[in-house]
C-alpha cells in the first residue's frame, strides 16, 4: 500500500518563472459586497483595485458616527484612502485615529508630541530606511489595525509611498501554492529590523517584552472575510514546520507577490496630505529617493487584533 503524503510533506514546486504573467484577478471588493455609492464625501480612485482620494471633508471639523462608518467602508473597500490639504495638528490627527480604536505606542521609532505619535524626520544626515515592503508591527501578537500618516514637510521631488493589496496577492497565487500554505504559520520577529540598534542587554529585554509572534501565512480579514497573504521580508523570519531551505524558498516566493504593479497604488505626497491604510490588508513601501532633502512625517497607529 503506497504512503499518502500530507499537504506539508509533498515536495515544494514553485512556478518556474517566479511570478506568472498574463491576466490577473483584480477584485476590489470582497465576494458578495455590493459596489454602493458614497453619500457623505467624494471618492477619486487612483486605480481600479486599491487607493482612492477622499474629497469634500475637512478633518478639522468633528466627525459624526455616520461619517466615520462611511469612511470605514471606504477604507475596507479601497484599503488605503488619501486626504489632501488637511491643516490639522498632531492632536487632531490622534483624535481622528481614535475613532477606530486605542492608539499604539511604538517601542523602537522616534516619538513626536506624545507617546502615540511616531515622527519620521529625515534630513541630510538621516536617509529613509523604510524602503522595504512590510506590514507594520507584524511582530506584535496583535498587529496594528491601521495607521494614519501625515506629511509635515515634503521634499521637492520624490519620497512617494506605495501600497500593495495583499488580498489580490493571495487571489492570484497558483492553486498548488494556496493548498501548500493553507494552515501554515510563520514566525514574525522585530530583531532583524530593530535589533541592530540595541545593545545586547537592551535586545534581550525587548525580546522578553515582545517575544516572536506566530501568525498564519494566510490571514482572514476580520471585517471583510477576505483571505490576505500575511508575510513580509522585514519581520517574517521562518515558516513553522518546514525545513529551513524549503521554508526560505517559499517565503522568498511569497515576498515577491507584493512587487506586482497591478496590486499597487503609488501616492505622491504634498504638504498636509494624509494617508490612512488598512494594515490587515496591505503592505507598504516608502521610496527613499529624496536624500539629502528633508521629509518629515507623523504617524499614529491603531491597535488591532490577533490574526487568524
Amino acid at each position: 500500500m503506497s504512503e499518502v503524503l500530507t499537504n506539508q510533506e509533498r515536495p515544494l514546486k514553485l512556478p518556474d518563472r517566479g511570478i506568472q504573467t498574463g491576466a490577473r484577478i483584480l477584485n476590489r471588493l470582497a465576494k458578495g459586497v455590493e459596489d454602493k455609492p458614497y453619500t457623505l464625501f467624494g471618492v477619486n480612485p487612483l486605480g481600479p483595485l486599491i487607493g482612492a482620494e477622499i474629497t469634500g471633508i475637512d478633518l478639522r471639523n468633528p466627525v459624526s458616527p455616520e461619517l466615520q462608518q462611511e469612511l470605514n467602508r471606504a477604507l475596507l473597500e479601497w484599503k488605503v484612502i488619501f486626504f489632501r490639504d488637511q491643516h490639522i495638528t498632531s492632536q487632531q490627527q490622534q483624535a481622528f485615529a481614535q475613532l477606530w480604536g486605542e492608539l499604539e505606542t511604538h517601542p523602537f521609532l522616534p516619538q513626536g508630541d506624545s507617546d502615540e505619535v511616531v515622527r519620521f524626520a529625515k534630513n541630510d544626515k538621516t536617509e529613509g530606511k523604510e524602503n522595504s515592503w512590510h506590514s507594520d508591527v507584524s511582530w506584535r501578537l496583535e498587529p496594528a489595525l491601521g495607521a494614519i500618516l501625515r506629511l509635515v514637510e515634503v521634499p521637492p521631488a520624490g519620497g512617494d509611498t506605495l501600497w500593495a493589496d495583499m488580498g489580490a496577492a493571495y487571489d492570484n497565487l497558483p492553486d498548488e501554492i494556496k493548498e501548500r500554505i493553507d494552515g501554515l504559520t510563520a514566525i514574525h520577529d522585530f530583531t532583524h529590523a530593530f535589533g541592530v540598534r540595541l545593545s545586547p542587554d537592551e535586545l534581550a529585554a525587548k525580546q522578553a517584552e515582545f517575544p516572536a509572534a506566530e501568525h498564519p501565512i494566510v490571514r482572514i480579514h476580520p471585517e471583510t472575510g477576505r483571505r490576505t497573504l500575511y508575510v513580509n521580508p522585514n519581520f517574517t523570519s521562518r515558516i513553522v514546520g518546514l525545513e529551513p531551505d524549503e521554508g526560505e524558498q517559499l517565503l522568498q516566493y511569497l515576498f515577491k507577490q507584493a512587487h506586482i504593479p497591478e496590486y499597487q497604488v503609488r501616492f505622491r505626497w504634498e504638504n498636509n496630505s494624509i494617508a490612512f491604510w488598512d494594515n490587515r490588508a496591505t503592505q507598504h513601501y516608502a521610496v527613499s529617493d529624496y536624500f539629502p532633502n528633508r521629509r518629515v512625517a507623523e504617524r499614529v497607529a491603531i491597535t488591532g487584533d490577533r490574526p487568524y
